[in-house]
């Protein structure tokens, strides 16, 4: 079942640099991603962003899914930034 990510999710050329972030944090939606691709659970998402649900992280993985789908320009930009680190 699909949730709606912009619940969750802005991009805001004034926030971050118009990075993809949490509403109402300068969380990027990339450093969630980032834990993720580590394989980190959960809990240490939560230990480095108490602020963030699980709901939150679930936003960050639609968001990334929809965004590979349509395209969206900004998405190259994290993928780039992943495969560097």
């Amino acid at each position: 079942m699909d949730m709606d990510w912009r619940k969750y999710i802005s991009v805001d050329p004034e926030v971050c640099h118009g990075k993809p972030c949490f509403k109402g944090t300068r969380i990027m939606v990339s450093a969630v991603l980032e834990f993720l691709e580590a394989g980190q659970p959960f809990r240490e998402i939560k230990a480095a962003y108490p602020r963030l649900t699980r709901s939150h992280v679930q936003a960050a993985l639609q968001f990334a899914r929809e965004s590979v789908e349509s395209g969206r320009s900004y998405v190259f930009r994290l993928a780039r930034h992943a495969v560097s680190h």
